[in-house]
Parts: C-alpha cells; structure tokens; sequence
C-alpha cells in the first residue's frame, strides 16, 4: 500500500510544539537560529512576546517543526510515495522531496513570511456546509468581486479572502443562504487572493536566484493539484501565494492513484480531520479530467516473449496468427513494418509508418503521447483550447517521465486572429526541443510557423541543409497544401532576419527546401472536417507532392500521408494501396484508457456505430458557418448547434428572436435567461469584446450562443453528468467501424483499449489482409512469388 504524508500551514501552530525536536537535533536548531536571528526554541516552546501567532514568525515556526518532524519520522520507517504540503505546509513537501536543502527552505519561508507580514486590512473566513457551486453563486448573487476562494478544502469547507470589512460584511449574507459555519479567521492579510498579486511578484524575485532540483519524490502542488515537474517549481511557489490552494483536488487525485494512507506531519490534526470529510466524498478522476494509473499487468493478461521482453495481450491471437509463446509471427512483424514509406520510419525513428493525431483540448494527452512514444510510434499531444501553462506542463511531463528520447509532436493551431498564441506556443517548442509539430487549420502560412521552420534549420556533416524542426501539414484543400509544398515565404523569412530571430546562413536554406516534411491529407475526420473523400483527395496531393519535388532536384521529397476514416484493418490497407506514405488515426484513441476526456463520454463512444454521428456548427467559427463532426447518439448538441446557427443566420439581435425560441433556448439550452448568460460573459470576456457586443447586437447574440459550444465542450472533457445531453464530442465513423470489428472480443470495453495496443493490432491485421489480398490475385493469375515478394518488400503498397 502507498502512503502519502501531509504536512499543514498557517494555523496549526501552538505553544510547545516541537518539543522534543530541538534537544533531539541541537545542530539543526542551531543552524535556524542564526538564519532566523532568534531562539526558535523560546518562540514554539514558551512564546514569552506572543509572536507566535504572527506571520513573520508563524510560517518559519512551522517550517522547522514540520521539517523536523519529517526529519526524525524517517528516521524509523521508509519514506513516503508522495508528499504534500497545505499552503506553507508545501516548503516542507518540497523540502522532503528533495528539491531544496533545509538551510534553503527556511530562508524562502523567511522571505515569504517577510513579505506576506506586510499585507494589512485583510481577512479571511473558513465556510462549513456549502458547496463549491453555491459559493460561486453567493459571491456572484451579491456582487462580491473583491472576495475570492482561498481554499478548497473539502467538498464543503471552503476558505474565502478580501479586505477584513468585505469578510466581516458578507457574514449575514453567507449564514442567510445556508452556511452551518462561518469563522472569520484571525489573520492580517487577504492570504491566497489577488491582493496578494504584488507580494507574489516580490517573492518571484527572490525565487528567481534560487537552485532548484527535480523532485525525488511527487510533491502535488497547491496551485495545480497536480504533481510538480522541476521546471515549474519556481513558478508555482511564486503562484503559490495569491492563487487558491486545491487541497480537496489535490487530496482527491492521490486517492484516484490507488490503494494510499494519509499521515499528517507536525503539530495538530487540522488535515486528518479534514481527510474524514474528503474520503467520504472525493473528486472523481472523471471530475478532474485525470486518467488512474493502470493496474498492474497479470499474467493472464499479457505474455512477455523474446529475448527483449516484448510484451503482447493474450487477445491479440484473436485476431493474427502468433506463435506458441503469444508473439505475432516473425513474417507478419516484418510485412506490417514495412508497409509505408521506409524513410517515414527512418526520420521519426518509428517502428511503423503510424502516428496517432492531435485531438485539442488535451484528449490526446500526456499520457499518451507517452505510451506510444514508449512503443516507438508516433503522436502528437493535443495543444488547441489548453493555456500555454499547460501545454508547458505536458511537455515537461512527457520529457521527465520517458527519461530518454522518444518520438512525440506537438499540435500547433493557426490563429490568425490571435497571432501571438501561436508565437507563445512556438517559443515554447524551442526552448524545450520540440522536434515535431503537426500543423492544422492552415489557410496560409503565419510568421510562427515559417520561424519555427527556419530556426531548425542546420547543416550536418556531410554539408546537406537539414530540417531539425519537422513539420506535418495536415491538410485538405490543394491550395493549401501548394504553400506547405514551396519554400518559406521570402518576405516573412527577411522580417525574421530583421529582427535577429535566424541567421544569413538560416534566411538562404530556407529557399531550398518545402516548408513541410510530411503533408497528411485529411479526409472526412472528426472535428472540424471540409469532408473530403480520402480516394479523391490522396491521389491529387501526391501528384502534387510528385510536381513540386522536381523544384528540389529530388533531394527533398515530401511523404504524403492520410487520416480520417481509418478504424479497420481494410481502411487501412487502403490508405497503403493508395500510395499513403503513412497513415494517422484519431478517433479510435479517443476511447482508450490513456485518452483525455471523461469517462462517461468514453461510455458512449465504446457503443457508437458507425451511422452515430452528425455535423454541426463549429463553436470557435460558429459565425462562418464550419461544420464539425460529432457524436449524435443520445445526444441533444447536434441538433441544438444547428438551431442555434439557423436563428442566428435568421436574425439580427436577440431581441427579435421569437418568444417560442427564445423560451425553449432559455429552458432547455441555457437552463438560464439570455440576459443573465450575457451577464456572466461580461465577468469572463475581454472588455472590448464586451463592448463591440453592446455596439453590436449581433455580435451579441453570437457571443451568448458561442457559450453554449464552451459549456457542452467543457461539460464532455469534465464528464459532468447533469447536462449529459449536451456534450460536444468530436467523433467520426471510424470509431463505430473499430468497435464493430472488435465487438464481442477482450477489446470491446474501452478500459482494455490502450492506443499503442490498437496501433500495433491495426497494423498487424493490416498486413494480414493484404496478405489474403494479394493470396487471392495469386490465385486469379498473379504468380504467388511475385505476391509474396510485393508484399514483404512493399514494393507495390
């Protein structure tokens, strides 16, 4: 069983706290006083000033006696599989993780109690017997912008935060809607709000000259609720202050990692009395949109063959012929790694010619990325409707957790309406290495992507120019695909030379080779689709490919690949007979274990055929009119999309919409007025687009119908079952033709689908059927030795 130690803050102080600690460690309590400048002993022990109860001297106080405590409790027993820490309680997770050394820790609590003593007129109360939403409701009821949530401590003890006159004025209304408790707490500033903005940047100063080392043990962070990566500590203690401490999530996740015990380390038992109220009911992974760690394997699960310890399912024989000890036939492993093109494998450093797309919003996660790239096989991480924060997170995750180098991209969105989305998300690539970028919803090239592009670009040893950021364009209109075909556009490469952001040498390769390395036609996929056929549209771009590589003397020859559709083995060989260079999937690994969306949403897919799905209005170019293709099966959204773009389409305020529509939007849709739904927009959006919206009324009235687009995105990635109906899920046929294919064998439940696993058997039982394939020519004339010789070299596929 694991076990988690909790370590708490500001409030669990007491006289005589540590009172065996400082005799037990004399050259530690030495060491503190002469950090601090006083008798830590006097203070914790006999407080003769009353100045224990004070920030400049609480937080250090309770940094030593935490530290100790860990310190002489490791002492006896192994240490802990996770650590973490309540608001200053977290210097001593980290502490204990190893991040810091004690001397450091305590001199950064010094300087944050320094600096957090100096806030005045502020105040805080602890709130019993309300949930989040309720809060969220009563703070917005009674306009108290100035008070925020401080502490999320359970799923009904909540901590909120202002100006002392705004805590202490807000009682009557708090107990009035139905608080059990509400307990002004004895502080001096507005702990863990925006008051407390400038103090935080004051303290990010002094976190700036610190030397930080990765963690040796998890530490769950107060800000993200989630474990720290090395890189983001800094920013997350300097977060730390002014932003709300996620202890109920933070707890939750720990509980969702499997079979753990909580021990609270230091003085009282604030946190163990709360772990009663949190156990009870914690969050679920689907709430917080996490995936649980996967069982460990059984031997009934899988069989491990070979000398190199190859693992494969025991169900896989169900579906290819394997030998004896469960492994796949050695000349059905060779046939599926050579369908495709060889220098596909060769560039990517990939076991097939595969790689598993990019679905926004994280669905393509993390985790992944990181199994399949651990398999040798290509994906890329899902950026699109992620902060740049955690699309920074993710990465770092990606890099730590694989521990060597694997074969992974990023997704990176054109916004041409917002390009410094794309600026931050480029700079984030190159300064953590990112190799491989799939670029999507191109409409002509932006300077982000021609300077991600141009600043790759190298020369190897032999003297050949050598693209060290590759591009894959996924793309489905042929005007398109000729920019991604021709080199960087001179005049943005001159812009970037201007500014010092390439060298000479970068500005003059860059007109000898195409913008891309690999152009994936996508046909009618998931998502946003222009609902091509892949038998019309592959074709055309590989001819076009074929054209454009004279330009280059045929040094640079662009693969051209496929996507959308492909869920079957049959699909897939079609892709391959077509000339695909390699093939990508999308939907059928939305429904795995590792996929970034909710449970129930899985649920749903894991049933869907392949007649399942609608097109609807997209959300983010509702005004254009672009369609998506989702997920209809006992969903409401398609249909309500599509209305709510007809009324648009129809009228130009939501004034004159009829009374019929605009009581069932309000009723079914919104479960809320349009006036109140606007209300709420204006507390969310940027002010001036609030502001063209109250010139506009139009513009109004697509702003209030985008939210519901938001609302059913949010609520499917969340799992949040009270508008189950409305979820918006991005979806294609392919995946009603995988779990028809699969349907009655191990993999029908989504729990067992693991993506690396569906990519292995897709290729795998491709080759098999192009093997029957080209058996059945054989026998209508074809020599079998001609067969045998295509399909083992490729030569033809």
């Amino acid at each position: 069983m694991m076990k988690a130690f909790l370590f708490p803050g500001q409030g669990s102080q007491r006289r005589g706290m540590g009172e065996q600690l400082f005799s037990r460690y004399p050259a530690y309590t030495a060491t503190v006083n002469d950090i601090l400048g006083y008798d830590i002993t006097t203070l914790c022990l006999e407080d003769p000033d009353r100045l224990l109860n004070q920030t400049a001297y609480t937080q250090p106080a309770l940094y030593v006696v935490n530290a100790l405590t860990y310190i002489d409790r490791i002492a006896h027993e192994e240490k802990p599989d996770f650590v973490l820490g309540h608001s200053l309680g977290e210097y001593v997770a980290l502490f204990a993780a190893g991040v810091f050394s004690f001397e450091t820790g305590l001199q950064l609590v010094k300087k944050r109690a320094e600096i957090m003593a100096a806030v005045k007129d502020g105040g805080m109360a602890a709130l019993l017997g309300l949930k989040m939403p309720a809060v969220e409701k009563i703070l917005q009821t009674f306009n108290y912008t100035d008070i925020d949530i401080a502490n999320y401590n359970s799923a009904e003890q909540i901590v909120i935060s202002g100006l002392r006159t705004d805590i202490l004025a807000a009682q009557k209304n708090f107990e009035a809607s139905g608080a059990k408790l509400y307990y002004p707490l004895n502080v001096s500033g507005a702990f863990h709000s925006h008051y407390l903005k400038d103090a935080a940047e004051n303290f990010g100063e002094y976190v700036k000259k610190i030397s930080f080392s990765p963690p040796q043990i998890p530490v769950i962070a107060n800000v993200s609720a989630r474990p720290y990566t090395a890189a983001l500590i800094p920013e997350g203690l300097t977060r730390q202050i002014a932003s709300q401490v996620k202890w109920y999530e933070s707890v939750s996740y720990l509980i969702c990692q499997g079979d753990i015990t909580f021990h609270e380390i230091g003085p009282g038992d604030v946190l163990t009395k709360m772990m009663g109220f949190i156990q009870a009911n914690p969050l679920t992974a689907a709430e917080m949109n996490i995936i649980p760690p996967k069982p460990a394997l059984k031997v009934a699960d899988k069989v491990t063959t070979g000398s190199n310890g190859s693992v494969y399912p025991l169900w896989l024989k169900n579906f290819v012929p394997v030998n004896e000890n469960g492994s796949p036939v050695a000349a059905l492993q060779l046939q599926a790694t050579q369908l495709g093109a060889e220098s596909f494998r060769q560039t990517y450093g990939v076991k097939y010619a595969y790689a598993a797309g990019a679905m926004f919003h994280g669905i393509a996660s993390q985790e992944q990325v990181l199994r399949l790239g651990q398999a040798g096989i290509l994906s890329f991480l899902g950026t699109e409707g992620l902060t740049i924060q955690k699309v920074e997170e993710a990465v770092q995750y990606i890099k730590e957790q694989a521990g060597k180098e694997i074969p992974y991209g990023v997704n990176l969105w054109s916004h041409p309406e917002r390009p410094e989305t794309e600026d931050q998300l480029v700079a984030l690539f190159i300064r953590h290495g990112v190799k491989n970028v799939e670029a999507a919803a191109y409409l002509g090239l932006s300077k982000a992507i021609v300077y991600y592009r141009v600043k790759g670009l190298y020369k190897d040893a032999g003297g050949n120019i050598v693209a060290g950021n590759r591009i894959m364009a996924k793309l489905s209109r042929p005007e398109i695909v000729e920019i991604f075909l021709e080199p960087a556009p001179k005049q943005i490469v001159d812009r970037l030379l201007e500014e010092r952001l390439i060298t000479a040498e970068q500005a003059e390769w860059s007109q000898r080779l195409p913008m891309a390395d690999d152009i994936c036609a996508e046909a009618d996929s998931a998502g946003h689709t222009d609902r091509r056929m892949p038998y019309a549209l592959l074709p055309v771009i590989r001819r076009m490919r074929d054209e454009a590589g004279k330009k280059f003397s045929g040094k640079y020859q662009i693969r051209v690949g496929v996507a959308g559709g492909i869920g079957t083995p049959e699909s897939a060989a079609a892709s391959y007979l077509l000339g695909a260079d390699f093939i990508m999937t999308g939907s059928v690994n939305q429904c795995t274990l590792e996929a970034g969306t909710s449970n129930s949403v899985k649920d749903m897919l894991v049933e869907m055929n392949i007649q399942d799905t609608d097109y609807a209005p997209a959300g983010d170019l509702f005004e254009m009119g672009t369609k998506i293709q989702v997920l209809k099966k006992g969903l409401f959204f398609p249909a309500r999309a599509n209305k709510l773009f007809d009324l648009y389409r129809r009228y130009e305020s939501l004034d004159e919409l009829p009374v019929k529509d605009r009581t069932q939007l309000e009723e079914r849709y919104f479960k809320n007025s349009l006036q109140t739904v606007f209300d709420t927009l204006i507390q969310q959006k940027d002010p001036a687009e609030i502001s063209k919206a109250l010139q506009h009324p139009k513009y109004k009235m697509s702003l209030v119908f985008k939210s519901y687009f938001s609302g059913s995105m949010t609520a499917a990635l969340s799992g949040n079952l009270e508008i189950k109906e409305d979820y918006q899920v991005h979806c294609s046929p392919a995946l009603g033709a995988f779990n028809q294919w699969v349907k009655g064998t191990a993999l029908h439940p989504w729990r067992n689908r693991h993506a690396d696993e569906i990519a292995m058997l897709l290729m795998l039982s491709t080759a098999v059927y192009l093997g029957d394939f080209f058996t059945s020519l054989g026998s209508s004339g074809i020599p079998p030795s001609r067969k045998t010789e295509q399909v083992l070299t490729g030569s033809v596929i």
